[in-house]
């Protein structure tokens, strides 16, 4: 492996890691702390999501017109910013835009790590995104361990924690990036990059039938990071022990991933057998933490998501690749992507209205409803999909 990589490789944990020392304790801060409502949270977090889409886009069209190190100069330069300004400024006006912008930069990171990692080692194929994903794992399982035990002492302690390890990755970037050939560089496309008009519409509707599970299961997730938090906060869960869930939830993502990938080929060789079993667990996952009442529960809860979310996450992109003609993957992942981003987007705040309005068990019970949803979604792709599969070869290379 090239030894830019590993410095792309090592950057990523490290700007994941940074990152990871706020994520978790967002809805917390702005919660307990700056005592607002978990639906005045969740907005402020689907602005920081919606920041980040911008910033996708954004990144992608910067990368194809000045390069990768350009682009990620400038994505790491808004982020270390906005996190060095909220060592000393962080009332809920200033928290609010500075995380906006904050989302905005990473965002424009994102696209263009990915694109060099496989530019830069062309011949890795699939291992250099593999890496990739691994290295964010690991820093949010770092981050969130050790982002939860200063915010116990101080929450300003965790804002300089992240905006020191910002400031790393800044530094790796001037040093480390420079020399990068970026006119090798291939370019991001996105959904709204796409041209070509959609002829084999059967094919795209079917994606956009998975892809609505999708979003419904990501609403659901993100409640761990929204809700879910200030409620383990309302139980006496500390914020150390609250971080110690996502430090299982990435290890277990690391660690457990060759015993998952012996399970899938003995028992799940089906992609779509292996998304419906996710969400089922996800499904268990959430009936678990809705009758959890100290820390224990939570862990438990937290191993079988982890579980669920090793079985569908990377399910859904690669069944959108089997459905991609060829020349239109990146149309088709930007679909997936732009998915995912959207329930990270709304699930704060749909789960913060419900839990202000009614009460955090209708929350669950309501989630439970959404996975039962998505469950079908995926059951009416799969009654389509044999029709799919039949498409005749000219239609499907005018998709």
């Amino acid at each position: 492996m090239p030894a830019k990589v590993w410095l792309l490789i090592i950057g990523m944990a490290l700007n994941v890691t940074g990152s990871s020392f706020l994520w978790p304790i967002n809805t917390i801060f702005m919660h307990e702390h700056l005592g607002k409502s978990l639906t005045i949270a969740g907005i402020v977090l689907l602005l920081n999501s919606g920041a980040g889409i911008i910033g996708n886009l954004t990144g992608g069209l910067l990368f194809d017109k000045l390069g990768g190190f350009r682009t990620i100069m400038l994505g790491v330069s808004i982020s270390f910013t906005t996190s060095f300004l909220l060592i000393w400024f962080h009332d809920f006006w200033t928290y609010s835009i500075l995380l906006v912008f904050m989302g905005f930069g990473m965002g424009i990171v994102f696209p263009s790590m990915y694109a060099l990692a496989g530019t830069m080692w062309k011949e890795g194929g699939r291992k250099a995104f593999n890496r990739i994903y691994i290295a964010q794992n690991v820093g949010v399982a770092l981050g969130a361990a050790l982002g939860g035990l200063a915010a116990s002492y101080s929450f300003t302690l965790s804002f300089i924690s992240c905006s020191a390890l910002s400031f790393l990755f800044f530094m790796i970037v001037l040093f480390g990036f420079k020399g990068i050939d970026e006119k090798e560089s291939g370019s991001v496309q996105t959904v709204f990059s796409q041209k070509k008009r959609i002829h084999n519409k059967q094919a795209f509707f079917a994606l956009l039938i998975l892809c609505g599970g999708y979003l419904l299961a990501w609403i659901g997730y993100v409640q761990w990071q929204s809700t879910i938090a200030s409620y383990t906060q309302d139980l006496g869960v500390t914020l150390k022990m609250y971080s110690l869930l996502w430090t299982v939830n990435g290890l277990f993502i690391v660690l457990g991933q060759p015993l998952v990938n012996v399970f899938l080929k003995k028992w799940l060789q089906s992609t779509t057998s292996q998304i419906l079993v996710g969400y089922v667990i996800f499904i268990i996952s959430f009936v678990i933490v809705g009758s959890a009442k100290d820390f224990s529960g939570f862990m438990i809860a937290m191993i079988v998501l982890t579980i669920g979310e090793m079985l569908v996450w990377p399910g859904v992109p690669s069944i959108a690749a089997e459905l991609a003609p060829q020349g239109r993957a990146g149309f088709y992942q930007g679909i997936v992507n732009s998915t995912a981003t959207g329930g990270r987007m709304l699930g704060p705040l749909f789960g913060g209205m419900i839990a202000d309005l009614f009460n955090i068990n209708i929350l669950f019970q309501t989630i439970i409803g959404l996975m039962v949803l998505a469950f079908m979604l995926t059951i009416v792709y799969i009654r389509n999909r044999q029709s799919i599969r039949n498409t005749s070869p000219s239609q499907s290379a005018s998709v």
